[in-house]
Order: C-alpha cells, then sequence, then structure tokens
C-alpha cells in the first residue's frame, strides 16, 4: 500500500464520481476526446449523485474538462465551486476512439483487452499508454493531497477508465490494476486512509439505482 505523510485523524476522503449515462457508453463505445452530451438518463443520474452529495463541505472540486463530466458536476449542484483540470481526461484511446471492444477485437483477430493490449496510436499521435496514466494519476493525488492533509475532503467528476487508474494507484497497484474495479455511470466511490495507508472505503455507490429499487418518483426524472 501507498504510505501517506502524515496521520489523518479526521479521516478526509477523496471522493470520485463517474460522469452519468451517454449515447455512446450505453453503446458500449470507447469515448476518450470525444465531447459527448449526457443523455435525459444520464442526467436523472447525475442528480440522484448530488442528492447523495447534498450538504457535503468539500475543501476542492475537480472536473475534467469534458462536458459529460461538467454537467454531472453542475446538475449534482456543484458548478459554482467547480475547477476544471485536465488531468481529470479519460483515457486517449487513440485509434481505437469511439469503438466497442468487439470492433476492437476483428482488428486484433482475438478478443482485446485494453488492460493488456492497450490502444494503438493514431495518425495523429494519439493515445496514452500506461505511463501517461500514472503521470496523470500521481497530478491529481499530489494536489487532492495537499487539501486532504488539512483535514478536508476533495470531489472529483471524472470517467469510468482514468477514475479505475486513478484508484489502483491511489493503493499502490500498477495503473493494470484498475481492470478489477468497475465502475457504473455516475457511481460515487471514496479513497481514503486507514491508519498511515491509502484504502479505498467504498466503491460503485449507484444512488439512481438505490432510487429506482425505492420506487422513488425521482428515479425517473
Amino acid at each position: 500500500m501507498t504510505q501517506s505523510t502524515s496521520a489523518h485523524p479526521a479521516s478526509p476522503s477523496l471522493v470520485l464520481v463517474r460522469h452519468g449515462e451517454t449515447e455512446w457508453s450505453l453503446g458500449g463505445r470507447h469515448t476518450g476526446r470525444t465531447d459527448v452530451p449526457l443523455t435525459a438518463v444520464g442526467e436523472s443520474q447525475a442528480r440522484a449523485a448530488g442528492r447523495v452529495l447534498e450538504g457535503r463541505s468539500f475543501g476542492l472540486v475537480l472536473s475534467s474538462p469534458r462536458r459529460r463530466a461538467v454537467d454531472t458536476a453542475m446538475l449534482a449542484g456543484f458548478g459554482e465551486e467547480l475547477e476544471v483540470d485536465g488531468d481529470l481526461a479519460e483515457w486517449d484511446y487513440g485509434a481505437y476512439e469511439g469503438l466497442t471492444s468487439a470492433e476492437i477485437s476483428e482488428r486484433f483477430g482475438e478478443e482485446w483487452n485494453l488492460w493488456v493490449n492497450g490502444v494503438e496510436i493514431d495518425a495523429e499521435g494519439r493515445g496514452e499508454e500506461a505511463a501517461d496514466l500514472l503521470r496523470r494519476d500521481l497530478a491529481v493525488i499530489h494536489r487532492a493531497q495537499a487539501v486532504l492533509e488539512k483535514g478536508e475532503d476533495v470531489l472529483v467528476f471524472s470517467h469510468g477508465h482514468f477514475l479505475r487508474t486513478l484508484a489502483a494507484t491511489w493503493v499502490g497497484l500498477p495503473v493494470s490494476g484498475g481492470e478489477y474495479l468497475a465502475l457504473d455511470t455516475a457511481s460515487i466511490s471514496v479513497l481514503g486512509f486507514e491508519h498511515s495507508c491509502h484504502v479505498v472505503r467504498s466503491w460503485n455507490r449507484t444512488p439512481w439505482a438505490e432510487s429506482v429499487a425505492a420506487g422513488s418518483p425521482e428515479a425517473g426524472r
């Protein structure tokens, strides 16, 4: 486990929110740099996440620059506090942008796994390797750490694959460890501390699914 640099008696948390549903996430298309909007369902999911987080105080609120993440943050009620951080953008999938895993597998002639096979750099030189993601993970953690060490929580709005790499890096695993940390749209996860260790305190809570299960009148809005 990665060691923290100081004691954290207040047990501050790094709260992660994946953006709400988009047409591309619904269809399983790899959405990195493409700026697609939330669906109506995605907007409802974002509001459900906001209801769970309502009333909590955060020393820092960050978002990926992609509109699906920014819109999720705003619909969740954090638009006034929001700061955009380019390091929170989704994995750049290079030549695989917009393709499903099945479509990518056709190019390989075998089953393709992002975490094992990585991406193909496109003709314009776009695409990220594990080292690129690790650099961004560490930059986000460093920025959050300065706030966490003051005993304040940090809230982050970002993307499925990137947040999985961030959590893996947080607990001292390689970026590829994110393979085992699946995230649903508009889910809430919490990274934090136990004694001097970085830990995952909760993972992939989906307030919108809870609303549906409870029969909430807000669930379909």
